[in-house]
């Protein structure tokens, strides 16, 4: 067996560790005498060492038996392992002050121990007991980790959080890793070191990943911009260097920071934006003291809104779904965060009649955020009938029930595919918001639209797929090279809502800043890059043609529709061509009386006379245009 093994394989008994100590005492005091008296201690002080030594070596034994310094793993050496060592010396060399006082005023009128002395053993001892342990952990990390085994690190922040960063590598001998250097924006700490490693400005990032074989680029910094962060990464990633985030502090285990929790950088961190400044009072004003319904609760919209409505302290919240696990998990999570908060979570169907009436008269909501609808467009291209029947259907029931029952506000989610809609799922969406628009015209009810794109992370999107797809090893299918989407986080879109919720009057769509179009062919090679894997080589972009109904891109305003815009500088009011109540609801009614005949021609070929816009690509419905 390797010596390093037989040195270091177990913990070395304590008792051997409490007799090192002592001998580290005895030598210091020792130490102390031999400066005091230049090598040449008088026969008088030689005298005096039973007495002397006996009661320092009885002082510090007595100390460290009751501090237990001696019971610390002392290959695992940390600061507050030195902190008490030190505090247990100060302790003890200020009684030996003690006894020096209690004998020069009450017994012989001298001093047993030389003031000189104590402090020279005092710095003697502090300075050994510490720095052996650290040599003895610095021996043990690069035997069992050799630095030229080790990969290189560059740390992005130099202040506490990358200091900390910095400490848990070193601590973490199973990491592997050296901090090559520190990155940072202030010109004060460039050119500095800091624990002995030099700290860089950010334009030197490039010519480091350049120069050197760098591993992981981690990011200790709290609270960067998103804009900041991607310029990291497109750099980092440039030189095929992982990048990883330092997680917020309150996210540390018990206060501490463990290799372990610093993760990869996710393609959702790179587009979000800068938080949203939100009229917090107009919000509140309109929600707190309300009973508000969502539905589709379960959803990664709806649930999301329930999130951010139980902040205003509403009078109760219904979370309405018919999904029944995601909807056990989401009351799972209420109960665990918001005990004291008032909800109550009901299943159903929004296309059943007699069970969306029986939830309306029993809890008679004053706001209804209806985020519940069929969204995938390959599945509504397939399925006409479920997406009216679901979409509209459902929709218009729930409209109507808000005007019978006096609801103050409907918001209804809608989609960027129901501009110019080229599917059956945004023809359904579209179709939805006339319905509602035209309602608000003739209620006391206001009817209020919000349209956005593709929300990062929600069920079914774009982006847990190409996960599942890297994390399966490929290929990462893509439909078509050309294709861009618009993205918004979950949050900043649901804070979006409750804006435009709140500062509705009626009847209008809102339309949110969706920020630029993305490349979908740009975002996988990203994700490819992030996990670490080299495209081509390590795994395959496929691309597979756009599905039915699909576009190459989405728009927020259809050709003949122009933005109004509002306080807010994100959200702005789209002007739409206004309908008549009573054509449209003889209409929407003939529409939603086709399901009965499951005649998906006669039903898309309905939702093109009522959405003239509406023209089909790529679809079998093409021929009814």
């Amino acid at each position: 067996m390797k010596a390093v093994d037989l040195l270091f394989q177990r913990n070395m008994p304590r008792w051997i560790i409490f007799f090192i100590d002592m001998g580290i005492c005895l030598c210091s005091l020792t130490l102390a005498y031999l400066v005091r008296f230049n090598f040449s201690i008088p026969k008088v002080e030689i005298v005096a060492f039973p007495l002397v030594f006996g009661m320092v070596l009885g002082v510090r034994a007595i100390s460290f038996y009751i501090s237990k310094t001696y019971q610390g793993i002392v290959k695992y050496t940390s600061s507050k392992d030195a902190q008490r060592i030190f505090i247990v010396i100060s302790i003890g060399s200020l009684i030996y002050i003690s006894i020096n006082c209690i004998f020069y005023y009450f017994i012989n009128h001298t001093f047993p121990i030389p003031f000189s002395i104590i402090i020279i053993d005092y710095m003697a001892t502090a300075f050994l007991m510490i720095s052996l342990r650290v040599m003895f952990k610095a021996l043990y990390l690069e035997l069992t980790n050799p630095n030229k085994e080790k990969r290189s690190v560059i740390i992005f922040g130099a202040g506490e959080s990358g200091i900390i960063t910095k400490r848990t590598l070193d601590r973490d001998a199973g990491t592997k890793y050296k901090v090559l250097g520190f990155i940072d924006d202030d010109s004060n700490k460039q050119g500095k070191k800091l624990e002995g490693t030099t700290i860089y400005g950010i334009e030197r990032l490039d010519d480091l990943l350049r120069d050197n074989d760098v591993s992981n680029l981690i990011i200790s910094v709290q609270g960067l911009t998103a804009a900041k962060k991607q310029e990291i990464v497109d750099i980092s990633l440039n030189h095929n260097t992982k990048v990883l985030n330092v997680p917020p502090v309150t996210n540390w285990i018990n206060g501490e920071l463990s290799f372990r929790q610093i993760k990869k950088v996710q393609i959702e961190e790179l587009l979000e934006r800068e938080p949203i400044k939100l009229d917090k009072e107009n919000i509140q004003e309109q929600l707190t003291g309300k009973t508000i319904l969502v539905t589709g609760a379960a959803g990664s919209i709806g649930s999301e809104i329930v999130r951010q409505v139980i902040r205003f302290n509403p009078k109760k919240i219904i979370l309405l779904d018919q999904a029944e696990s995601p909807l056990y998990e989401m009351e799972m999570e209420l109960f665990d965060k918001y005990k004291q908060q008032s909800y109550e979570i009901v299943m159903g169907d929004i296309r059943n009649l007699e069970r969306m009436e029986n939830i309306f008269k029993t809890f008679e909501p004053q706001i209804i955020f209806h985020a519940a609808a069929y969204k995938h467009v390959p599945m509504m291209e397939n399925n006409p009938s479920e997406s009216i029947f679901t979409n509209v259907s459902g929709t218009k029931t729930l409209a109507d029930l808000s005007v019978k029952y006096k609801a103050e506000k409907f918001v209804m989610i809608s989609t960027d595919k129901a501009v110019n809609p080229t599917n059956v799922m945004g023809a359904s969406k579209r179709i939805a918001e006339i319905y509602t628009q035209s309602l608000s015209k003739n209620s006391n009810t206001k009817f209020i639209t919000t349209r956005f794109g593709n929300v990062l992370g929600s069920n079914g999107s774009v982006i847990p797929r190409f996960r599942q797809q890297i994390e399966n090893g490929g290929p990462v299918t893509i439909t078509d090279p050309n294709i861009t989407r618009f993205f918004m986080t979950i949050p900043e879109a649901c804070q979006l809502v409750l804006e435009a919720g709140a500062m509705g009057k009626g009847g209008e769509i809102f339309i949110f800043d969706m920020g630029k179009s993305v490349k979908i062919i740009d975002l996988a090679k990203k994700m490819i890059k992030l996990s670490g894997l080299i495209l081509d080589k390590d795994i395959r972009i496929v691309y597979t043609g756009l599905r039915p109904g699909e576009k190459l891109y989405e728009e927020l305003l259809a050709d003949q529709e122009n933005a109004i815009p509002t306080h807010h500088k994100q959200i702005m009011i789209a002007k739409v061509k206004e309908y008549d109540f009573a054509i449209v609801s003889s209409s929407i009614n003939d529409l939603i009386d086709l399901f009965s005949k499951q005649n998906n021609q006669s039903i898309v070929k309905k939702m093109k006379e009522l959405v003239p816009e509406f023209k089909s690509n790529n679809s079998v419905y093409e021929k009814l245009d």
